[in-house]
């Protein structure tokens, strides 16, 4: 019975998957059907026939399908689909938890030494030909970084900042085991005590109503005078407009921002103007590095075997929450390397 069940599932697959992915998908399918297909005109006619869809196609158009056993995510972030109406009551969804932890600390580590070594005023001083000292800079060793929102990412970026002699206060919703690349590890309840302390602070928050203007202006002009602050999480985190606000009034040193609230931000958005501002399109994750796609199709090979009935989903998401459930799924561990599994 199990093995007819198989044979008789279509997968949609609508990440671009190379020729050594696809095998990968084939193994994990054993029997299923696997559609792989780009072309949205294409995607739109095969929608409603499938079984299962791998990749973030619009909630809108997933909406047509009353019948989707699974969908796998490639976003760490559930962001319109755990929103009622969008998914029938039964389909389990899953997400790419795990997989952006690397590509995105890095980007975040950059923002963190460009701002603390004054870099956007040198390379504003090289547009205009200009031989200048900017003076004092500021080192992270010694530091005392505030990450808000301890998954994969914020895990990544604690062991890099970790190693440059930093020392660590994680938030996160609930306190398991502390990590050991996190010295003081607390809840959303000691947010604003925390911000008080620290010189950098980075929110890797997903976006849900609980996190919606967490960081309006009273909490921004909680952070010490002088800090750091980034957002990798969601825009909707942070009131646009207040953070441009404290960097236009010094109150904060600087800030790097790969998400905003709206996107793409709009061009009469005060942060564009902001001397001390880092922004980046959305790109810090994405499949801008090669190891993220491979690791996502890793993740959805696994959940895939799971959902024809072999073994347990590793990212099954909590719809009330839009998080990766606590009690399942992949348990962080520190980034080991790449294997070159895509080709």
């Amino acid at each position: 019975m199990g093995e007819q069940r198989r044979s008789e599932r279509r997968i949609l697959v609508t990440l671009p998957v190379t020729e050594g992915h696809k095998r990968r998908l084939a193994e994990a399918a054993a029997g299923a059907e696997l559609l792989c297909e780009r072309d949205m005109e294409k995607i739109r006619e095969l929608i409603e026939t499938v079984d299962g869809v791998i990749g973030n196609l619009p909630p809108e158009l997933l909406k047509r399908n009353r019948n989707l056993g699974w969908v796998q995510l490639s976003s760490a972030g559930t962001d319109g689909y755990t929103k009622e109406g969008v998914l029938p009551v039964d389909t389990v969804l899953t997400n790419a938890t795990g997989a952006y932890g690397l590509a995105i600390s890095e980007h975040m580590v950059g923002m963190v030494l460009s701002l603390l070594k004054k870099f956007p005023k040198y390379l504003e001083n090289q547009r205009q030909h200009l031989w200048k000292d900017e003076g004092m800079v500021r080192s992270v060793y010694g530091s005392r970084v505030l990450i808000v929102g301890l998954g994969d990412i914020g895990m990544e970026f604690a062991v890099r900042m970790k190693a440059f002699g930093s020392y660590i206060v994680g938030i996160r919703r609930t306190i398991h085991e502390k990590p050991d690349c996190v010295d003081e590890l607390y809840t959303m309840d000691a947010l604003k005590e925390e911000l008080g302390k620290a010189d950098i602070v980075a929110s890797c928050l997903p976006g849900t109503e609980a996190t919606r203007g967490l960081f309006g202006s009273a909490m921004l002009h909680s952070m010490k005078r002088g800090a750091v602050f980034l957002n990798v999480g969601r825009g909707t985190a942070v009131d646009t407009d207040a953070l441009a606000e404290a960097l236009r009034e010094g109150y904060l040193l600087g800030a790097g921002v790969d998400v905003t609230e709206p996107e793409p931000l709009s061009p009469e958005s005060p942060l564009w103007d902001c001397e001390n501002v880092i922004i980046t399109p959305h790109v810090s994750g994405g499949f801008h590095l090669e190891y993220t796609l491979d690791r996502i199709v890793e993740i959805s090979c696994r959940n895939l075997r799971a959902y024809l009935g072999e073994g347990e989903y590793v990212s099954p998401v909590d719809r009330s929450t839009g998080y990766k459930r606590a009690d399942a799924g992949i348990k962080w561990a520190p980034f080991q390397g790449i294997s070159h599994q895509s080709e």
